[in-house]
């Protein structure tokens, strides 16, 4: 999506022929806005203000980046009425999954609604629905508005550096035990909670940088750390500047040890497994070397650390925080049987009344059905396959290698929603939603890439 407001021509002057368009690019030379505008501020809300702000004065618990999500809602219907503004239509794999979700939820919410609901319930549903709408609206305006290659590279470039910031705001909080974030509140917006972004576990400290848990900030890094690295090896194979993003790729690495979250590591680990598939024996040698690295020097710069991490693992049957998170499971399943395919309506499970369930894929049966889980799933597996399709048309080393990056990627949020719900974490859910975009957006470069060029004139723009 790029919106031109150059005249499309001038009257003529002296008897002279009009002048062009073609004659203004010199006068109207430069970047314009567009998708990847509007995603990069998207990004910079999301990542850097804490989660706990929501703007004031409005009736509904709203976060800024959700207001920005759902201006981008409104921008992609607009340039979806127009043929003159450049965003692609037609279908996508991405696209598909996001419509597929949006009415798995539309449905639940009239078939919830359509019985009495407490006024506190349907106060949730009507909150859920309005941000089902500004994530959906950041998905569409990345997949359809982000146009070419290096405009899908500046929106996650974006999202890398947004991870560094994080990484730098959990590290302080991890080294010091100051929490910076409580002198973050900007003007107009105010606290919708009080709790503290640092904890304990154990006798080592767990941050969460401006993300509402350890376990979202753990999520978050282990989902842009892959991203990071690839820009660092492509900025290498380059010979560009290449330091920068391997900084990028050091801080956001930080970031998920600091978390000491379990479902970081769950998260990174079925990541790593679809990239290697993907990768020569050399990258793979060479990632074992740098993890073994930096491994080495968390031990030194942070003793205890790695040991908590493995305790993690080697006490997972006996650890408490597992066994919190499933002595509920029964109350989940009895709820689901009550409403087993169409749930009992999206958003419409009041936490502070109910139970909390530490499972994304257990809410969302309750919330959305039977159904519902499946089309949660399907819609993160269509930005995989689009993610792989892209990949496969592509003949750019580049375009196969961020296919492969950003497939491996929504792995995570498919392997995090079996250890906490997801979908109540405002900033792991706009990231996903963001990074499901860009698989469409990546689609729709190499479908471009792979169209025929002929010698008689130029082809006829793909909007696939």
């Amino acid at each position: 999506m790029a919106i031109d407001f150059r005249p499309a021509g001038l009257p003529s002057l002296n008897g002279h022929r009009p002048v062009q368009v073609a004659d203004l690019d010199g006068m109207f030379a430069g970047p314009r806005a567009d998708g990847a505008t509007v995603a990069c501020i998207y990004i910079l809300i999301l990542l850097t203000t804490p989660a706990a702000l929501i703007v004031r004065g409005l009736p509904l618990s709203v976060t800024p980046a959700a207001i920005i999500g759902m201006i981008g809602l409104v921008l992609w219907l607009l340039t979806q009425l127009t043929t003159t503004l450049g965003a692609a239509k037609g279908r996508n794999l991405a696209r598909s999954g996001l419509f597929l979700f949006f009415t798995a939820n539309l449905i639940s919410y009239g078939y919830g609604t359509y019985h009495w609901l407490p006024s506190d319930e349907l106060n949730l549903a009507d909150q859920n629905l309005f941000l089902l709408l500004a994530n959906l609206g950041i998905g569409l305006l990345v997949c359809d508005g982000v146009r070419g290659i290096e405009r899908l590279n500046l929106v996650l470039k974006a999202a890398v550096a947004g991870g560094a910031i994080i990484g730098v705001i959990g590290a302080i909080q991890f080294m010091t035990g100051f929490d910076i974030t409580r002198y973050m509140v900007l003007p107009g917006l105010r606290l919708s909670w009080e709790d503290l972004y640092v904890f304990e576990r154990g006798s080592v400290r767990r941050v969460s940088a401006t993300t509402a848990h350890p376990i979202e900030f753990g999520v978050i890094s282990a989902m842009l750390l892959p991203i990071a690295a690839h820009y660092a090896l492509r900025a290498k194979a380059l010979g560009q500047p290449y330091l920068r993003w391997w900084a990028c790729t050091a801080l956001i690495g930080g970031g998920l040890m600091f978390s000491v979250s379990r479902s970081a590591v769950l998260s990174l680990v079925a990541i790593a497994a679809v990239l290697v598939c993907g990768w020569t024996w050399k990258r793979r040698l060479r990632a074992l070397a740098v993890l073994a690295g930096f491994l080495a020097v968390m031990k030194v710069a942070v003793p205890g650390l790695l040991g908590t991490f493995l305790d993690l693992f080697v006490n997972f049957f006996t650890d408490s925080s597992v066994q919190y998170r499933t002595h509920d499971y029964g109350i989940a399943v009895a709820e689901i049987e009550r409403h087993l395919w169409l749930g009992r309506g999206t958003g419409s499970w009041y936490f502070p009344k109910y139970q909390v369930f530490d499972n994304q894929y257990m809410q969302t049966a309750i919330d959305l059905g039977l159904l519902g889980v499946a089309v949660y799933v399907l819609m993160m597996a269509f930005a995989i396959a689009a993610g792989l399709w892209a990949r496969r048309l592509s003949k750019d080393p580049h375009v196969r290698d961020l296919g492969l990056t950003l497939a491996g990627v929504m792995l995570a949020p498919i392997v995090a929603s079996a250890t906490f719900d997801l979908l109540a974490f405002a900033t792991v859910t706009g990231l996903m939603f963001l990074l499901i975009g860009t698989c469409g957006a990546l689609l729709r470069v190499a479908r471009q890439e792979a169209q025929p060029m002929h010698s008689s004139g130029p082809t006829t723009p793909v909007t696939r």
